[in-house]
């Protein structure tokens, strides 16, 4: 959001997002759509509204505050807001409430404006680690600011995008559905999904399967392409067998290098479908004409099939060491312990708790 116009600011919304489905169902209405913009919420809330790009599992109308009121073990209390026919979060610091305009769109920032151009202009930082661009975007009316009686004084947390904070909240939940997704399509496969940092949240994810027979084998594919259909801006997936440590990103590029087949383990299942144009190498492919979500195309998610083919686990034995019969303490001192342990970087941490 940025406010130029004192009361209305502009209103960035994500293409396909649940906030995205609710303006383009009321787009062509007369009347606005009713809105809070709430700070200081929950933490529950918080890691709900950070899920994004989880539709098939929370889809447009789900009980994400009911969701939320579970993971935290009690309700979300909400209270009428003064001034809008809306409901918002009690417990929020400050709530801004007010009107989106979808029609009534505005250039973000006064450089773009000037320049008459979208998708071209810095605007801020974006969940891909790249800066954002300046667009025209929906307008929010405020109408009213509200705010919790100060008793104590709130704990003020400036989250930056793309930081480890921000990818915690992030991708918590939306593990938790990658997960479910997988286990909806086949019961007892999928083991394990992790989104490392690097992934930048909604850029991918690994996902960790076991196969107990032969009829299994192949299911890891279809986790892989539904998880790309399922989440709009996912670049790459990667799928890898239970033998691997998915928390691992030294482990990872070790099955990505000993065990793909170039020819056979890259896919690409949805080649021009819909992404994000949070990313830069799609945004390009617009060219000449202004970098929107209209002018440029996807070129499809990346799976990469890194499991171990069912029948061939002999072959893709692994040895292991037998770290929980060994004490370092019966051979070194607690200093050189410590040293050793301040030297160890990437896979040895994996090898060290695993002894693979």
């Amino acid at each position: 959001m940025n406010f130029r116009w004192g009361n209305v600011g502009t209103f960035q919304i994500s293409p396909g997002s649940h906030m995205w489905q609710v303006a383009n169902k009321y787009y062509k209405d007369d009347k606005p759509i009713p809105i809070t913009i709430c700070f200081g919420v929950p933490p529950a809330c918080t890691l709900l509204a950070g899920a994004g790009f989880d539709y098939a599992i929370l889809p447009m109308g789900c009980d994400e505050i009911g969701i939320a009121g579970a993971v935290q073990g009690r309700p979300i209390r909400m209270v009428k807001c003064r001034t809008i026919e809306a409901y918002t979060l009690a417990d929020a610091e400050t709530v801004l409430e007010g009107y989106i305009h979808p029609r009534d769109r505005r250039f973000e920032t006064k450089q773009s404006e000037d320049a008459n151009v979208q998708g071209r202009y810095h605007f801020h930082p974006e969940w891909a680690g790249y800066m954002g661009k300046a667009y025209k975007a929906p307008t929010f009316h405020v109408t009213a600011v509200t705010m919790r009686k100060p008793v104590t004084k709130p704990i003020i947390f400036a989250l930056g995008v793309h930081t480890l904070d921000d990818h915690n909240i992030d991708t918590t939940v939306r593990e938790a559905a990658i997960f479910e997704l997988c286990e909806r399509l086949q019961p007892g496969i999928v083991q394990d999904v992790v989104i490392p940092y690097c992934m930048t949240d909604w850029g991918g994810c690994i996902i960790q399967v076991k196969k107990r027979h032969q009829i299994d084998e192949g299911w890891q594919r279809n986790f892989l392409g539904a998880a790309l259909s399922c989440s709009q801006g996912m670049r790459l997936a990667i799928a890898v067998s239970e033998d691997t440590d998915p928390y691992s990103m030294d482990d990872i590029m070790w099955c990505l290098t000993t065990r793909v087949n170039p020819r056979t383990d890259i896919l690409n299942p949805i080649p021009g479908g819909r992404g994000q144009t949070f990313m830069p190498a799609e945004r390009m492919t617009a060219g000449a004409k202004q970098w929107t979500a209209s002018n440029t195309q996807f070129e499809g998610g990346m799976g990469i099939d890194a499991t171990v083919p069912f029948g061939y686990e002999s072959d893709f034995l692994r040895p292991v060491y037998p770290v929980d019969r060994v004490n370092p303490e019966d051979f070194f001192t607690k200093k050189d312990i410590e040293n050793a342990k301040s030297r160890m970087v990437g896979w040895v941490h994996s090898l060290a708790r695993t002894g693979r």
